[in-house]
């Protein structure tokens, strides 16, 4: 006979590890499924507000994070959901590529996906000179001219970290005043190797077996395009809730799900937390994903066992 969870968490990034964490200490049966481990964790170069560390990288946050997680006992599976639908006992069913899961109840931590411009040459050239995670590609453009879009934190370290390999970097922003940080933008000024490029945007990517240059939608120094020879887009992300959307969860005018204070949804049994969410103010930061993972498990371990 199949095993009925408690829960099963959907994610295995900060929201998801963070969830499991708890419903282990909650002694919920759960599974824990996601494609990958981490998410966008991974990609993090310096992590420099995470409590208790002045610096650490995504990568070993996100070891601590798992290596906790399993000293408790979770059940993980590299697994993509597919679908969750409610059958006619009550229970939710979670199937992904392989297996069909029952669970009483369910935690939505699926994240985000990057945000693309939609621009002529992007998708052709996307792994040929365009990307969106400058920690796995910047090796690949040792002493190589390459640009950055994107104004915010993401774009702005994105940039510091790839000087470390490319000779030239420009930092291509469509407004006046960059939005990240100001001790980031302190290291930017400090970085002979960035140029900033303000009140632009890139309209197309031109390259025949490779990135090549980029088109400008205005001059700059009396050229509408730069010779660069890649393209790292660090616009923001966007919110993966079409299982939620599926499912009948309510999702915000922004595409995101609308949670009350216990992480819960409009669908009973149903839990979300992370990026994907308008909880914590829309504040998109690890420390509030793992929260919201916390007060998720918090809020179905109420609702399965104290009821």
């Amino acid at each position: 006979m199949q095993e009925t969870y408690d829960l099963i968490i959907i994610g295995a990034g900060p929201a998801g590890l963070a969830a499991s964490i708890y419903a282990s200490r909650y002694k919920l049966n759960h599974l824990l499924l996601g494609a990958t481990i981490g998410g966008q964790i991974n990609e993090i170069r310096n992590l420099e507000n995470w409590p208790g560390d002045i610096s650490v990288s995504g990568y070993d946050l996100l070891s601590r994070f798992v290596e906790h997680a399993k000293s408790l006992g979770v059940t993980a599976q590299s697994e993509s959901v597919v679908s969750v639908k409610k059958n006619a006992e009550n229970l939710f069913e979670v199937e992904t590529g392989k297996n069909t899961h029952k669970t009483r109840a369910v935690i939505m931590a699926m994240g985000t996906e990057y945000r693309k411009m939609n621009i002529p040459g992007e998708k052709e050239l996307t792994g040929k000179g365009v990307s969106y995670c400058a920690t796995c590609d910047a090796m690949f453009f040792r002493g190589k001219v390459i640009c950055v879009v994107g104004g915010g934190n993401a774009a702005v370290t994105s940039a510091l970290g790839l000087t470390d390999f490319a000779s030239k970097v420009y930092l291509i922003y469509r407004g006046d005043r960059l939005p990240a940080e100001p001790i980031w933008l302190e290291k930017v000024a400090a970085n002979p190797k960035i140029e900033v490029i303000r009140n632009t945007n890139i309209i197309e990517i031109k390259g025949e077996q490779k990135v090549e240059n980029v088109v400008l939608d205005k001059a700059y120094e009396d050229k509408n395009h730069l010779d660069v020879d890649g393209v790292f887009v660090e616009i923001g992300s966007e919110p993966g809730v079409e299982l939620a959307r599926t499912l009948g969860v309510e999702i915000d005018e922004q595409g995101y799900i609308k949670v009350s204070a216990d992480m819960s949804t409009n669908i009973s049994g149903v839990f979300a937390a992370g990026d994907i969410t308008t909880g914590s103010n829309k504040f998109r930061q690890i420390i509030t994903a793992t929260a919201e993972g916390a007060i998720a498990a918090n809020g179905a371990y109420k609702m399965l066992k104290l009821k």
